[in-house]
């Protein structure tokens, strides 16, 4: 029957449809979404060139009421044969997963295996792939930070490790020549610059602050200085908690820069490439403390007198905002 109709239509619109060209685009499937919608979703699209006519190919081979919901990925001028295999099947269902930047391996995994549909184990075995971390010089015991933050579509049925692999790739795809550059320039290596973007990432709320922040810690490395970034304790303790506490600073751990001198041994986090950048270029200045307001922003200081004058001030100006009355 699919053949008859091919050769019905063949003088108007190919029911066969054209030759597949361009990318493939995703297009979804509500459930209970109608075939006559689904057919206008795909014309409009342009993954066929008439919905009215698809529906009648549909129709004629019993199938416009099997279609899956979901989300394909299908190509502007797909054989209209192959189009329908793939929604009555559900072959062509695709996956996607947004992580953010700023995410940590504690908040991809569950991400991850949840869309993937696979135990949580597989992911965790996958970002602690002994080759891979060594391929990339890391000496910390998984891939945190170099999944790199962004939104992945992946088909049905993909693997764990095939999807590090590709946020991996995406790592090395955005990472730039004039990055490694700068590392000479910093005599710093790219596991510590990652490091370095990783607690940018954490801190930084305002954009044009990353350079800055990057700088203050920068300068401490220098002078020998501890980070006391708080987000590395954030890290090494076993659970978030929503507002550290002095016990809190006292956790042993090798991410706490509270207690132990310069970089943590890898990343808190997955950087994006702005925090990247930041880390790799901070900015000219002499900071060495900084402090941040309600809203986020930060005032940054030189000395420790100034720190602590500054941590008056956005005190005062916190509760000054508390005691004003809600418009």
């Amino acid at each position: 029957m699919r053949a008859l109709a091919c050769g019905v239509l063949a003088s108007g619109i190919s029911a066969c449809g054209d030759s597949a060209s361009g990318e493939p685009m995703q297009v979804t499937v509500p459930a209970g979404a109608s075939f006559r919608s689904v057919a206008d979703s795909l014309e409009a699209r342009g993954v066929v060139r008439s919905a009215r006519m698809f529906r009648w190919y549909a129709t004629i081979g019993g199938r416009d009421r099997a279609i899956k919901a979901g989300t394909y990925a299908l190509t502007p001028g797909q054989p209209w044969g192959e189009v329908l295999d793939l929604l009555v099947d559900g072959k062509g269902l695709v996956l996607t997963v947004t992580i953010p930047e700023g995410f940590d391996l504690r908040r991809i995994v569950p991400r991850l295996a949840g869309v993937l549909e696979v135990p949580e184990d597989s992911v965790h075995a996958a970002v602690r792939d002994s080759t891979w971390r060594a391929d990339l010089g890391i000496d910390a015991p998984t891939l945190e930070g170099y999944l790199f933050p962004d939104t992945y579509t992946f088909a049905k049925g993909t693997s764990a490790r095939t999807a590090v692999r590709t946020m991996l790739d995406r790592f090395e795809t955005v990472w730039r020549d004039d990055w490694t550059a700068r590392l000479a320039v910093l005599n710093i290596t790219r596991h510590e610059a990652v490091t370095m973007a990783s607690l940018v990432e954490k801190e930084a709320r305002i954009a044009d602050e990353r350079p800055t922040i990057a700088a203050v810690y920068w300068n401490r490395v220098k002078v020998g200085m501890r980070l006391q970034a708080d987000p590395t304790v954030q890290y090494a303790l076993p659970e978030h908690v929503d507002r550290l506490l002095f016990v809190h600073l006292e956790v042993d751990s090798p991410y706490n820069t509270y207690r132990y001198d310069g970089l943590p041994p890898g990343p808190i986090a997955s950087p994006g490439a702005s925090s990247l950048a930041a880390s790799l270029n901070p900015a000219d200045v002499p900071y060495l403390f900084f402090v941040a307001h309600p809203d986020g922003h930060h005032e940054f200081r030189r000395t420790f007198q100034e720190h602590q004058q500054a941590i008056v001030m956005v005190r005062r100006e916190a509760r000054r905002r508390q005691a004003m009355p809600n418009e």
